[in-house]
C-alpha cells in the first residue's frame, strides 16, 4: 500500500455540500450572545430548549387540569392525553374565567371527537371546573383565582362499535364500497368514514367529472346492536374536458408562457392530478411566492370546465455570500448574484464565484478559485424541455492533481414523463493539469447524454421508491486525437419500516467505465475515476482511493465501483441517527477488479429543517492508507443520497 506524508490525517469536509453553514450559524447565534441563552437556533429554527415568547394574555387565568377515564387500552389513554388541549397546554393560563370556560367546552367537543375516531359512539365526557358541570355555570362564571382553578374531566369511553349496513348511493353506488375500507363487520371510526366520503368524490373527479360533489353522509349507531350504518351518496356531474385557461397575478411574467408550462391545454380531459401537478411545476419555477388553480363552480356553454391559474410573483432579482470552513480547504468564501425572470418567461441567470484555500497558502496562485455564468430556460422549445448553458472556469488543487479548467455547456433536458427525464448536451473543456504524468494541456470536446427515472417520494428525505441514472459521455480529446467514453449508472432505493417511517433502508450503487485509444496518461484528469470522501465512501479523504504509481502519486483510474447503505432511524420527530457502511474500488482496467477494496464506517445525525434534513456524519476508514485520513466529518442539508 503507498504511504504518502502529503495526504491529511483528518478528512473534515464542510466544502460544497453545505456552503454558508459557518456564517450561517454565527449569525443566527447573535441575538442568543446578548442576552440568556435559553434556546439553540440555527437558520432561525430552534433545535433545542424552549424559545422565548411573550406573556399577552389579558387577564391571566392559571388552572390545573386532571384527566380520569375507565378504559385499560394504554394507547386510548394516550390519544385522550393529546387530545386535550386543556392537559397539553396546562401551564399556559388563558384569558378570563370566561376563557376558561370557552376551552373547556371546545375540550369536550375534542375528546368526544377522538373518541368517535376510535369507533366508541357510547362514550360521555364530563368537564367540572372547580367542582360544578360546565353544562349549568352561568353566563359570566367567577372562580376564586386564590389558587389554580382545577379543572377534573372524566371520560366514560363506551364499547367500540364495528360498521352495519354500508350503502353508496346515487352516482357512489357504481363504486365498491369494500375499496374505501367500508365493510361491515369492519372497523367504524369516524375519520375513517370522512376519508372515505372524501375519496369518493376524489375518484368520481378522477373520472373528467369536476363538478362532482357529495350529496348524503349520514352515520346512525344502534347502541343495542354497537354498530354504525353508513349512508354515502354523491353526485358526479356530466363528464366535461378542459374549458379556458386564464391567468392573473402576473406583473412581469409572460401570462402566456405561464399558461403554456402548465401544460393544461384546452380540449384536455379533465383530471384534478393534472391541476396538481401543474401547480408543482409552476412553483418549482422559482419565480412565483403562491400558486393556485381554481375550477369554475359551472361549466361552459360549451361543456368545459373553464380553469383560472392565479400567482403572485416573488422577487425575482437575488444575491448571497457565504463562507465554509475545512481542515482540508482552509477557509472559503463565495457570493452570487441572480435574475430568475430574466426576459419574462421564467429565465434563470446566475453570475457565481469563490475561492478556497485562504490560510492554508499565502501564494495566490496555490488557491482554490471558480467562476461561472449559468443560463436556463424552462419550456425551451416545448413545454416539457427546459435549455441549459453554462461557463466556467476553475482552479483545484487536490493531492491527486492540479488543475486549471475552462468548460462551456449547452444542453437540453426533456421530461418524458413526471418520472423520466433524458438530456442531451455539448460541452468543450480547456485543463491545464499537474498530475502523476506531469503537466499536459487537453482540449476536450463532449456529448453528456443522460436518462434519469426519479421514482422516490421526496427528493431530499426519501422513504421509499428509487432512482436510477444511465450517463453516456462520448468525449474526443483534440490536442492528442484521442477518443473515449464514460459509461455510468447509479441506482438508490428506500424503504421504510414500522409505523410512521420510523426507520428507513437505503442502498446506492455506483458503477463507471472509460473506454478509449489511447493511455491513462491521454484522459485529463478531471474525467478519470477517483473514490474517497462524502459523496463516495466517508472515512477517506477527497479523491483518495485511486490506484497510484511506483512513487506513491495517485494516477486515477478508468473503472470504479461504489456501494452505500444506510439506516435511518427516527429517534424523536425532529432529530435521527444513521449508521452507515461504504465500500469503494477504483482500478486502471476498463472493468473493475475489485483488487483493492476500501471501506469506511460511521453514523450520523440528522436534525429535519422545512428545508430538507440537516446531516452531520462522521466516518472512519477501515482499512486506512499509511498517512492517510483517520476519519472524516462531513456536514450537508439531505440525506446523503
Amino acid at each position: 500500500m503507498p504511504s504518502r506524508s502529503t495526504s491529511p490525517k483528518v478528512s473534515i469536509a464542510f466544502r460544497k455540500a453545505c456552503t454558508g453553514l459557518t456564517v450561517a450559524t454565527a449569525l443566527s447565534l447573535c441575538p442568543l450572545v446578548a442576552g440568556k441563552a435559553y434556546a439553540f437556533k440555527l437558520f432561525g429554527i430552534t433545535i433545542f430548549g424552549e424559545p422565548e415568547t411573550a406573556n399577552d394574555v389579558i387577564d391571566p387565568v392559571s388552572y390545573k387540569a386532571d384527566l380520569s377515564t375507565s378504559t385499560t387500552d394504554p394507547d386510548l389513554r394516550e390519544v385522550l392525553e393529546n387530545s386535550s388541549r386543556l392537559v397539553q397546554e396546562a401551564d399556559k393560563p388563558v384569558s378570563g374565567d370566561l376563557g376558561l370556560v370557552i376551552k373547556a367546552r371546545d375540550d369536550r367537543d375534542r375528546l368526544l371527537a377522538a373518541l368517535y375516531e376510535n369507533a366508541r359512539y357510547g362514550g360521555v365526557v364530563t368537564v367540572e371546573i372547580d367542582g360544578q358541570n360546565i353544562d349549568t355555570l352561568p353566563p359570566n362564571p367567577e372562580f376564586s383565582h386564590a389558587a389554580p382553578v382545577p379543572v377534573t374531566i372524566k371520560v366514560e369511553p363506551g364499547p367500540v362499535f364495528t360498521l352495519g349496513r354500508v350503502s353508496l348511493t346515487g352516482d357512489a353506488a357504481e363504486l365498491d364500497a369494500e375499496t374505501y375500507d367500508l365493510v361491515p363487520g369492519g372497523s367504524a371510526g369516524s375519520l375513517l368514514i370522512l376519508k372515505a366520503a372524501d375519496k369518493i368524490v376524489e375518484d368520481l373527479k378522477a373520472g373528467s367529472r369536476p363538478l362532482a360533489r357529495l350529496t348524503a353522509r349520514e352515520v346512525v349507531a344502534d347502541h343495542k346492536a354497537l354498530t354504525v350504518d353508513v349512508t354515502i351518496g354523491a353526485d358526479g356531474g356530466p363528464v366535461a374536458p378542459l374549458g379556458t385557461v386564464s391567468v392573473s397575478g402576473t406583473k412581469a411574467v409572460d401570462p402566456d408562457f405561464i399558461r403554456r408550462y402548465s401544460r393544461l391545454n384546452e380540449g384536455k380531459p379533465y383530471s384534478p392530478e393534472d391541476l396538481r401537478k401543474a401547480g408543482d411545476r409552476l412553483r418549482k419555477l422559482g419565480v412565483f411566492s403562491s400558486v393556485s388553480i381554481r375550477e369554475d363552480e359551472k361549466l361552459a356553454a360549451d361543456g368545459s370546465i373553464p380553469l383560472g391559474i392565479v400567482v403572485s410573483e416573488g422577487k425575482h432579482r437575488y444575491f448571497g455570500a457565504g463562507a465554509s470552513v475545512s481542515t482540508i480547504d482552509g477557509f472559503g468564501l463565495e457570493g452570487y448574484w441572480g435574475h430568475r425572470n430574466l426576459f419574462g418567461q421564467a429565465e434563470s441567470l446566475r453570475i457565481e464565484g469563490s475561492v478556497s484555500g485562504l490560510g492554508e497558502t499565502t501564494d495566490a496562485t496555490e488557491l482554490n478559485y471558480s467562476a461561472g455564468i449559468l443560463f436556463s430556460k424552462p419550456g425551451a422549445f416545448f413545454p416539457s424541455a427546459t435549455l441549459n448553458a453554462s461557463v466556467k472556469a476553475a482552479t483545484l488543487n487536490t493531492d491527486s492533481y492540479d488543475s486549471a479548467t475552462v468548460t462551456g455547456l449547452v444542453g437540453l433536458s426533456y421530461e418524458l414523463t413526471d418520472y423520466d427525464t433524458v438530456s442531451a448536451g455539448t460541452s468543450l473543456e480547456f485543463a491545464d493539469i499537474d498530475d502523476a504524468f506531469g503537466n499536459n494541456q487537453y482540449l476536450t470536446f463532449a456529448i453528456p447524454l443522460e436518462y434519469v427515472r426519479d421514482a422516490r417520494d421526496n427528493k431530499l428525505n426519501p422513504t421509499e421508491g428509487y432512482r436510477a441514472a444511465i450517463n453516456v459521455t462520448p468525449s474526443y480529446e483534440i490536442l492528442n486525437s484521442t477518443v473515449f467514453s464514460s459509461f455510468e449508472a447509479t441506482a438508490s432505493a428506500y424503504q421504510s419500516v414500522g409505523e410512521d417511517d420510523r426507520v428507513v433502508f437505503a442502498g446506492q450503487v455506483k458503477l463507471g467505465t472509460l473506454f478509449g485509444d489511447g493511455s491513462l496518461q491521454d484522459i485529463p484528469a478531471t474525467r478519470r475515476f477517483y473514490a474517497g470522501g462524502g459523496g463516495s465512501v466517508r472515512g477517506y479523504a477527497f479523491q483518495e482511493i485511486s490506484p497510484y504509481n511506483s512513487e506513491d502519486e495517485a494516477t486515477g483510474g478508468r473503472s470504479y465501483a461504489l456501494a452505500s447503505l444506510e439506516a435511518r432511524v427516527k429517534i424523536t420527530e425532529t432529530i435521527g441517527i444513521v449508521p452507515f457502511l461504504d465500500a469503494g474500488s477504483v482500478s486502471t482496467a476498463n472493468i473493475p477488479d475489485f483488487s483493492d477494496i476500501r471501506m469506511g464506517a460511521g453514523i450520523g445525525l440528522r436534525y429535519a429543517t422545512p428545508f430538507g434534513p440537516l446531516r452531520f456524519d462522521v466516518a472512519m476508514p477501515l482499512d486506512a492508507y499509511p498517512d492517510g485520513a483517520s476519519y472524516g466529518i462531513y456536514v450537508g442539508i439531505g440525506q446523503s443520497f
